[in-house]
């Protein structure tokens, strides 16, 4: 293994986009140590594998993760399916319904094919917490539970709130922070991550290392990535995430959307292009260089990371050929639906925000109409802004929403 880079090195390269380090000056020593015994920290991440696809917003800790990982040191992919079966409660305001364990495996198995778009497969270990946490048992349980009392569970923002309002909070819910702190004890973490709305659970695993004789764990947070709106975090039931297994012109399409502020927020937290460089390309926009350019570069990177350079060029080539030609895409995507799924009553037309929905521009009937509304509907290249498209089979459109594009067959 190649030495360890100077540790002001390292640090500036881990502090990119990170909220909090609790504590930096813990963190350095163990760096030093580290580069003067060429032992490399075991770094750890943990995932719930409560959904089946993760979005751009998920891969800002597993970016944080590689960037450890090229400089050497040991990353840790935890997959939570113990901790899965009770749901993280962090930032809820209700309790999470359970998945079963077939639900939670089967996800997780699309998360392993999916990350190691990001990590190196052959210098990442992958880990799953039911490994430690089905074999604590009852007894175990019981002195695991016995460290905390039930105040400081309620000193917990979400749960506190939650309580205040006199909301429930079930049980198993108060283990959540416990079993995710067990795991940096049975993995001897020397460095956490998470997001924000993790700090308490990433406390947790220091106070419990603590008191099973470890050094505790050093913890950074990275911050929850705003989705393409610019105003909520990501997330599908947002409509605003762009998904890393969508087609690469749609997740092209989607970053060029973003504003350009958001623009060079996505270049801190989703590329591994340095604090140095983009305050450069900042300068170079702000002084007559068109920030287009660099939103353009910005989309191929992130296209690239999940289907290829070759993928990325393409999407490149059809966006401008889109957009910037005004020309149709010559592998623009075919839907067809039949008419009677979509027929509007009485009218001989069909309901446009059913169209929206069945032809995958909208996430559902009500956010196609929500799409209607705001006027952000093209057919044929015209706005549409009524309820009901006339049209009668056998029939073909071309409809745009926002920044993706799909022909519509209706028969």
């Amino acid at each position: 293994m190649p030495p360890f880079l100077p540790v002001d090195e390292q640090l500036a390269y881990i502090k990119k986009g990170a909220v909090e380090i609790i504590r930096e000056d813990e963190l350095r020593t163990r760096l030093e140590k580290s580069r003067q015994t060429g032992t490399p920290l075991r770094v750890k991440a943990g995932f719930d594998p409560t959904a089946p696809d993760l979005h751009v917003g998920h891969t800002v800790l597993i970016r944080k993760l590689k960037h450890f990982q090229d400089m050497g040191h040991t990353v840790v992919f935890l997959i939570g399916d113990g901790t899965g079966l009770i749901g993280d409660p962090s930032g809820r305001n209700a309790t999470r319904p359970p998945l079963t364990r077939e639900q939670l495996n089967a996800n997780a198995e699309t998360y392993k094919a999916q990350v190691f778009k990001i990590l190196d497969r052959d210098k990442t270990e992958v880990r799953f917490n039911s490994e430690w946490l089905d074999q604590l048992g009852f007894e175990g349980m019981i002195r695991l539970t016995a460290k905390f009392t039930i105040s400081q569970m309620l000193e917990r923002e979400d749960f506190h709130k939650r309580f205040q309002e006199e909301k429930p909070i079930s049980v198993h819910e108060l283990l959540y922070p416990m079993t995710q702190g067990y795991d940096s004890v049975a993995l001897k973490a020397d460095v956490e991550l998470g997001g924000t709305d993790q700090k308490f659970n990433l406390l947790v695993g220091r106070q419990l290392q603590r008191e099973y004789g470890q050094p505790s764990q050093i913890v950074l947070t990275m911050p929850l990535l705003e989705g393409t709106d610019g105003v909520q975090k990501m997330s599908k039931s947002y409509g605003n995430y762009i998904g890393i297994t969508e087609p690469p012109k749609e997740i092209y399409g989607k970053v060029m959307s973003i504003s350009d502020q958001l623009m060079w927020r996505y270049y801190e937290l989703l590329t591994d292009v340095t604090t140095t460089q983009i305050a450069e390309m900042q300068q170079k926009a702000t002084s007559g260089t068109n920030p287009m350019q660099y939103k353009k570069e910005l989309a191929q990177r992130i296209v690239a990371d999940f289907h290829g350079p070759d993928a990325a060029k393409q999407a490149a080539e059809d966006w401008a050929r889109q957009f910037q030609k005004d020309e149709v895409p010559e592998n623009i995507e075919t839907v067809a639906i039949s008419f009677a799924d979509i027929a509007a009553p009485n009218n001989g037309g069909v309901k446009l925000d059913k169209l929206l929905a069945k032809a995958g521009l909208a996430e559902s009937v009500s956010d196609g109409a929500r799409k209607i509304k705001a006027k952000s509907v093209r057919v044929d290249g015209e706005v549409k802004s009524e309820p009901v498209l006339e049209v009668k089979p056998p029939s073909e459109v071309t409809v745009r929403v926002g920044r993706l594009l799909k022909k519509v067959t209706i028969s």
